[in-house]
């Protein structure tokens, strides 16, 4: 299956009455953050998915039969020998959409990688044809162990995508990598899945590394006031997010963001303009692509007041003398810190008496020389701040691609596409 360019995803798109809901199997391995999955069931039924649980013995250690099933309104077993007539153990892989197994504890990647089945939910795995997520869950020193990275790393030379564990508060005392990440991040990486099923690629970024930018930057005028802009972040994030699911390994670097880092992300936080500039020039010195969604302050104040700036009690306004800031996708258009590298920037644009949105759109093109630029119409309050978006991709040679209005995800994965094909005639 295939979309015109511009056009959004499937999981994007209105259904009919009489389109099927996406078949989802849930698989629930036995560590102690079984008990997360059950908030990623009920974004998945509540949000029209048809869900199967398919939980180890282990799993159900941790939580009972009883939870799964009235969550999922489905019966649930973790045996082969249940409903034997209705060969459970191939039928429920054969007709999945989407294998999603979280938490995937170490015993369990191991089964997998080595195609043992000795019960339903590793069968279900050997049968199933449809794209399998894994989402990591253990200690540290489980995480780290040659046997479970050689194992991630057969999974994803098969084409599972396995996301990389978040990092944080373990079992007990313990922290460190293996953390589950939250379940919103991995209902969306689930739902990015989705919306290219039918992609002859789905995992059409993995093994490069992009960089992503978001947020807005604040330049600090004293202790507690700062220059800064309505930039929410969102659509940086969702085009971290989108990339992960599709293999890649994402450095986010995120100005100002109060947004759950996205599952499989690394997140490095910076608040000025001149942090964003040196976190990204320094993520994206191994990067294949680098995508400037955050909005920089164009301006800093060339003094910053070590106290709070008092009220006047004449009324006067004090004087703010501003420097003009760095201009970061200028640096990595001109400069490539890597041969092939496919620079992405973001326009916020607004029409006036000099020309519409499109003319001052390309002239930013020409003048920072990357090789595509998203434009946004931010005219009235748009955008920022919004769950959706709608947009033009520019290329170098000035071409337009619309993307009309819907989810910031399905846009996010209109500008992956074009990367990648950058990437594939670098």
């Amino acid at each position: 299956m295939t979309r015109e360019p511009g056009q959004p995803p499937a999981a994007d798109r209105p259904h009919d009455e009489t389109t099927r809901p996406p078949r989802v199997v849930l698989g629930v391995s036995g560590g102690i953050a079984a008990y997360k999955a059950c908030e990623l069931l009920r974004r998945l039924t509540e949000s029209g998915h048809d869900v199967t649980v398919v939980p180890t013995a282990a799993a159900l250690e941790f939580v009972g039969a009883p939870t799964w099933s009235a969550l999922s309104g489905k019966p649930v077993s973790a045996q082969v020998w249940d409903s034997v007539h209705e060969v459970p153990h191939v039928r429920i892989g054969q007709q999945a959409d989407l294998v999603v197994v979280a938490p995937a504890t170490a015993d369990l990647l191991a089964k997998a990688a080595h195609g043992l089945a000795d019960d339903l939910l590793t069968n279900t795995l050997l049968t199933a044809r449809c794209p399998v997520v894994f989402a990591p869950a253990m200690h540290t020193e489980m995480w780290e162990h040659p046997a479970t990275q050689a194992n991630v790393a057969t999974l994803r030379e098969r084409g599972a995508l396995v996301v990389e564990p978040a990092e944080g508060r373990l079992t007990g005392a313990d922290t460190g990598k293996g953390r589950f990440p939250g379940p919103s991040e991995i209902f969306e990486v689930a739902r990015a899945v989705l919306s290219r099923a039918g992609a002859a690629n789905l995992l059409d970024l993995a093994g490069r590394r992009v960089v992503v930018s978001a947020g807005g930057t604040r330049e600090p005028l004293d202790p507690v006031r700062f220059l800064g802009n309505r930039s929410s972040g969102l659509q940086g994030y969702a085009l971290a997010r989108t990339a992960a699911a599709r293999g890649a390994e994402v450095t986010l670097v995120a100005a100002n963001v109060t947004l759950p880092d996205p599952a499989g992300v690394k997140v490095v936080r910076v608040e000025t303009t001149a942090q964003l500039r040196d976190a990204v020039l320094s993520a994206a010195a191994t990067a294949d692509a680098v995508v400037m969604a955050a909005a920089p302050a164009d301006y800093r104040p060339v003094t910053v007041s070590e106290a709070k700036i008092k009220k006047a009690e004449d009324g006067s306004a004090p004087t703010i003398e501003l420097a003009q800031n760095p201009d970061i996708l200028a640096e990595l258009s001109h400069d490539r810190l890597r041969a092939g590298q496919v620079v992405v920037g973001f326009a916020a644009e607004t029409g006036d008496d000099a020309g519409g949105v499109l003319d001052h759109a390309l002239a930013k093109l020409a003048r920072k020389g990357c090789d595509l630029l998203v434009v946004n119409d931010v005219g009235g309050g748009k955008v920022f701040g919004a769950a959706d978006n709608e947009a033009v991709v520019l290329d170098a040679a000035g071409r337009q691609t619309a993307v009309p209005h819907g989810s910031k995800t399905a846009l996010a994965q209109v500008v992956w596409d074009r990367v990648v094909a950058a990437l594939e005639t670098a």
